[in-house]
């Protein structure tokens, strides 16, 4: 069951970063090339009926968290309560700068709204990124220092950086050179699944700019991703254990790269899903990549004196995790719906329909 459970975590957490991502990659075009007013409110209108349902995914992912692995979510609340807590208020400022902006037609009013939506979606996408290189590089489980754990196994609290800014410190921060890089890559990669959403669900007059910035920032993209792979190395000298062992992983690298390479054709796809599909393809491929790297840890420990939390020692009760398999087949299939509804309800381009205007 811990298995299972682990999986439905992944897929959730996954179809969170796909759902949402296009929505902060949204912010962050609508940030730097949303320069006319009717641009603007092209971008509005891709994302306006589904950004507040996207991140409910978010929410769902934290109860799964909190039902399957309990370990793992009082640790990880405590320990990265300081960027959890920012996370939130980044939520709250996307959230209200899309939905006050409208309210006052004045350019002040509206200049403000517009930097809190696109600058929110902006430290989203790092936060983000920046919260899976602390997955990969592990924390200081137990604080311990000179080989003494100052807490229990499982506690950890990390400030956001330390004074060496290195992922091999003994008390680590949230943001180091290797977690920064990752956070990079997350904003680099969702300002290309933002814009191919954008390309997707509008006539933009961007559209044909999108395509060039989507092209030249694949380039940054995969040079960011071979840097990142080299990096791996520094932090954990067999990063690709799992791959060697189970040959049949490698079909996530596979994809990762498909997505990636796929991307450099964007100028000359005839139907405009198609950037989208690649990028989807490069974040399933690139997560999944992530987690079957680490499997089975959820949280490895930097040190030798406690274990890392595993998908084995952080998961609840069997018997409640049997149970709750029920519940979760009712709510998937509720939720399949809604989202099947919503799709077909707002299916083709979004140009018309006015989000945000009062």
């Amino acid at each position: 069951m811990e298995l299972f459970w682990y999986i439905v975590l992944m897929a959730m957490l996954t179809i969170y970063v796909i759902l949402d991502g296009y929505d902060f990659g949204a912010g962050i075009i609508h940030l730097f090339y949303a320069k006319k007013e009717k641009d603007k409110k092209a971008i509005r209108n891709a994302i306006g009926p589904f950004w507040d349902a996207n991140e409910v995914w978010l929410i769902a992912v934290g109860g799964v968290l909190f039902f399957a692995f309990p370990t793992l979510y009082a640790s990880s609340f405590s320990g990265f309560y300081l960027p959890l807590i920012m996370i939130l208020w980044l939520l709250i400022f996307r959230a209200i700068g899309l939905e006050l902006r409208g309210q006052i037609h004045n350019k002040i009013w509206e200049a403000i709204w517009d930097k809190a939506f696109g600058i929110a979606s902006l430290l989203l996408a790092l936060f983000f990124g920046i919260a899976l290189g602390n997955v990969v590089r592990g924390v200081n489980l137990g604080m311990v220092t000179n080989g003494v754990s100052a807490h229990e196994p499982h506690f950890f609290f990390l400030p956001l950086w330390n004074s060496t800014f290195s992922p091999h410190a003994e008390h680590l921060g949230i943001i180091d050179w290797f977690t920064l890089l990752l956070g990079i890559i997350g904003v680099v990669a969702l300002a290309i699944h933002g814009a191919n959403w954008i390309i997707f669900k509008t006539n933009s007059d961007l559209n044909q700019k999108l395509k060039q910035v989507v092209f030249n920032l694949n380039i940054v993209l995969l040079i960011l991703v071979i840097i990142s792979l080299f990096s791996w190395h520094i932090i954990d000298p067999k990063p690709f254990h799992n791959f060697v062992k189970y040959p049949w992983l490698w079909i996530f690298p596979i994809i990762t790269f498909s997505g990636l390479f796929g991307l450099f054709k964007i100028k000359s796809f005839k139907k405009d899903g198609f950037g989208f599909l690649f990028s989807t393809l490069f974040l399933f491929g690139g997560l999944a990549s992530t987690v079957s790297s680490i499997f089975p840890n959820l949280l490895p420990s930097t040190n030798m004196v406690n274990p890392s939390l595993t998908v084995y020692n952080a998961a609840a009760h069997e018997y409640g995790l049997s149970v709750g398999v029920y519940w979760f087949v009712i709510a998937a299939v509720l939720v399949a719906i809604y989202m099947v509804i919503q799709y077909r309800v707002f299916n083709g381009k979004m140009d018309d329909v006015g989000y945000g205007e009062h």
